[in-house]
């Protein structure tokens, strides 16, 4: 039996951060994975948009993901000295446009929900807009201007969050964690089993799982995990150097009432997505999820036909009932939650890590962590220590 401070179940991009700030807090971590680096970051865009991702009924959200959005440059510049390469961090702002009448009343709206939040957003024309981005389509109606909204690769991040981990003592177990175990009254959480019988000690255990959080075994009763998959299709295409510049940021787009977004990447990169479909467990990408992308974001910019499709992917968002995530102590002692984070997981890997850590380290989340505790949707819905 291994033993150490902290076990990690989860080596995605929220499980490795978590490991990698526990591990600067002089914890003794492990990563219990099969794969470390994979999972929902492999498919996600990276947008790191507090404010364009900002929907009616998540206004207690946005303090959260306005926070971490603010820790950004620092983490990536700390992280890229800590891994020895970068993230993809790029300052570059987000425009969000609508292409006829009734998308630009939903984007209005939008933009008056921003308003009474205080953000810092700005009304554009149509004409604004392409002057800003000529590669959009004649027929955009207007847009929001949003300098505040940046983003990152998640899969760079994955990257340097693995590399900074195993350079911080990190130990990664590459196998699934099958069950939780308890003491003997099922009192107090002590470490995982492994899907080969190995069993890990640990004093504290992090169950970072993503969508399949709510899936691990041995939970007393009472102790859920309200996390289910949502699942997203996204297309990634290559700009060619002759094509360059094509977009200056990332444009994002309500058509006929859907969403789109493009995010172009320094290496060249187009990212195109995302669906959201509730069909549980189902990762196909299909002809449907892809034909609806590539149709909504011609009518976007119509050059993107020309552009080589390179790649094509789904996965799975893992969503708690009110989309916000689930944070530090759980109804069962000695368990921690860092899941749940929907859309926002790569936006909210520095606050989370931050914030779990502390958790970890004091028994209590930080003030600005504490409308999200793990235990919000328990029979008695209070915080406790762990």
């Amino acid at each position: 039996m291994a033993s150490c401070d902290v076990v990690v179940i989860g080596g995605g991009v929220i499980g490795l951060v978590t490991a990698w700030r526990a591990a600067q807090r002089g914890l003794r971590v492990a990563v219990a994975d099969p794969r470390p680096g994979g999972g929902a970051a492999q498919v996600a865009a990276g947008m790191l948009a507090a404010v364009t991702e900002l929907h009616h009924g998540e206004e207690a959200l946005l303090a959260l993901n306005l926070a971490s959005a603010a820790r950004y440059p620092a983490f990536a510049a700390e992280l890229a000295d800590a891994a020895g390469a970068g993230i993809g961090y790029r300052a570059c702002g987000t425009l969000a446009v609508a292409l006829d009448a009734d998308d630009r009343a939903l984007l209005r709206d939008l933009h008056q929900l921003q308003q009474r939040c205080g953000l810092d957003t700005r009304w554009l024309t149509g004409r604004e807009c392409r002057k800003l981005e000529p590669m959009l389509a004649p027929g955009v109606r207007g847009g929001l201007r949003v300098d505040g909204d940046h983003q990152a690769d998640p899969r760079l991040l994955t990257a340097a969050l693995l590399t900074a981990c195993q350079r911080a003592g990190v130990t990664f177990h590459r196998r699934e964690a099958r069950e939780v175990t308890v003491t003997a009254g099922g009192d107090r959480a002590t470490g995982v089993v492994l899907d080969d019988g190995t069993a890990l000690a640990a004093g504290q255990t992090v169950l970072a799982g993503g969508s399949r959080s709510a899936g691990l075994a041995g939970l007393p009763p009472g102790v859920e995990v309200p996390v289910r998959p949502v699942k997203g299709q996204i297309l990634r295409l290559r700009i060619p150097p002759e094509c360059a510049p094509f977009l200056s940021r990332t444009v994002r787009a309500v058509v006929r009432g859907g969403h789109v977004y493009l995010v172009p990447r320094v290496s060249g990169e187009l990212v195109v997505g995302a669906t959201s479909e509730e069909l549980g467990w189902d990762t196909a990408v299909t002809a449907g999820g892809v034909y609806q992308l590539l149709r909504d974001a011609h009518e976007l910019v119509p050059g993107i036909t020309e552009l080589p499709l390179v790649e094509t992917r789904a996965g799975l968002r893992p969503t708690t009932p009110d989309n916000a995530p689930l944070l530090g102590p759980s109804e069962l002692p000695g368990l921690h939650l860092a899941t749940g984070h929907h859309r926002n997981g790569v936006l909210l890997a520095p606050i989370t890590g931050e914030a779990l850590a502390e958790s970890l380290v004091t028994g209590e989340l930080p003030d600005y962590a504490r409308p999200f505790h793990a235990r919000r949707f328990s029979r008695t819905g209070r915080e406790v220590p762990a």
